[in-house]
């Protein structure tokens, strides 16, 4: 049973006024995360950043799909309280308070990484601007760490990078006062382009931390002995905004049973085993998926063997090299996907499936389902988490899945 203090989080949050209070000695959190309206949705840009993010290779054609894309696109500019999204729900934001007096940044909750990276003064101005960024000198309390630095590079070498701070981190009411902060000293294109993200919050695995000499813990790692259950939910919605909840399960989001999993966090992501899928409501087949949870990727990504089983349901469908990826009439009725997981069957409506079309009037739409042929994972994202309520549960290493 939720206790009052976590219905009272709740409410807050609900009425956008976060707070963390007191549960016997502990503490529960939960903060807001809006979708961002501002965000122009294209499906091979997604794809883009999966690919991006795990180290494929990207043809050319992705590469022409996405530089066509943005060169028509103008330049958006970063806010803290941009809300709500566009239909594709491709982007969630939510505001986190660093520093002392709080500087609030619009970051990502990245359950498949898990580093706490960030725009800051730091940054050249060529490149921070349209961001929100993150001024360590601004801050009574940030402490350089002195030696340590961070780089990420992806397979496209893409990159970020810079040093590091310790700094007062406030998520939804709940401060960790001494939080490894990952300043951006330099930051390639990619991440330069989206102003409407000042960067990331980890939520993955510690082990994953790509802090050198030494590896640094999440926002939510140092924050979990403090909690009332060291677990946090992820309650992404569609066209609307949701919340992640730490300390406590609010069951009331839930239409089913939470059914738990093992989480295998051995590379730092939440990973675990779907026990099968089916589409249109049909019965479950046995054939077990492994892949992870990740709130940073926006697309359902996997075998190709199960995107061909799900789009010969759908009559217009076909692969599109310019988009790298399978699309069809926007007008085409999709059919529901279905997958097993610690006894539940999590279904994703083919409306959910629809991701966008492939450009602004056109009737051609791309895809939520996507294979994951050449990432060499196969990623549960937005599309597939929105469908239910997520339970990241670090003191067992599980996941919890519940039909919403």
């Amino acid at each position: 049973m939720q206790t009052f203090g976590a219905f009272l989080v709740s409410f807050l949050a609900a009425s956008g006024m976060a707070a963390a209070l007191p549960t016997e000695g502990q503490k529960t959190a939960s903060i807001e995360v809006a979708y961002n309206k501002n965000y122009v949705a294209h499906g091979p840009t997604a794809l883009f950043k999966a690919k991006r993010k795990y180290g494929a290779p990207i043809s050319d054609n992705l590469r022409a799909a996405v530089a066509a894309k943005h060169s028509l696109t103008k330049r958006q500019t970063g806010s803290a309280n941009t809300n709500p999204s566009d239909s594709a729900d491709d982007e969630y934001i939510t505001s986190v308070s660093i520093g002392t007096p709080a500087q609030v940044l619009p970051l990502d909750f990245d359950t498949g990484s898990s580093d706490l990276w960030v725009f800051s003064s730091e940054t050249p101005k060529s490149s921070a601007s349209g961001h929100v960024t993150y001024s360590p000198s601004k801050s009574s309390t940030a402490k350089k760490l002195s030696g340590s630095t961070w780089s990420i590079e992806y397979g496209d070498k893409s990159s970020s990078s810079g040093d590091v701070y310790t700094d007062v981190v406030t998520i939804g009411g709940f401060s960790v006062k001494t939080q490894a902060v990952e300043s951006a000293t330099k930051v390639s294109t990619q991440f330069v382009q989206d102003t409407v993200i000042s960067g990331l919050v980890g939520l993955g695995f510690d082990i994953g931390n790509q802090v050198s000499p030494r590896p640094q813990k999440t926002w939510f790692s140092n924050a979990a002995s403090s909690l009332a259950e060291p677990l946090f939910t992820a309650d992404l919605r569609h066209q609307e905004t949701g919340s992640y909840n730490f300390g406590f399960i609010d069951t009331s989001l839930a239409k089913g049973t939470i059914g738990y999993t093992p989480a295998d966090g051995s590379e730092g992501y939440w990973g675990f085993t779907a026990t099968g899928y089916s589409v249109g409501g049909a019965q479950l087949n046995r054939n077990s998926i492994t892949g992870i949870a990740d709130t940073g990727t926006t697309l359902l990504l996997l075998p190709d063997n199960i995107v061909d089983a799900y789009y010969n349901n759908v009559e217009s469908a076909e692969y599109d090299d310019s988009q790298e990826g399978v699309v069809f009439d926007c007008s085409e009725d999709l059919p529901s996907f279905s997958f097993g997981v610690g006894g539940q069957t999590i279904t994703i409506s083919g409306d959910l499936l629809n991701l966008t079309p492939i450009e602004e009037g056109s009737s051609t739409c791309f895809g939520g389902l996507q294979s994951s042929a050449d990432i060499g994972i196969n990623i549960f994202g937005d599309v597939a988490l929105k469908a239910a309520l997520v339970v990241f549960d670090l003191g067992n290493e599980r996941l919890g899945w519940a039909q919403k």
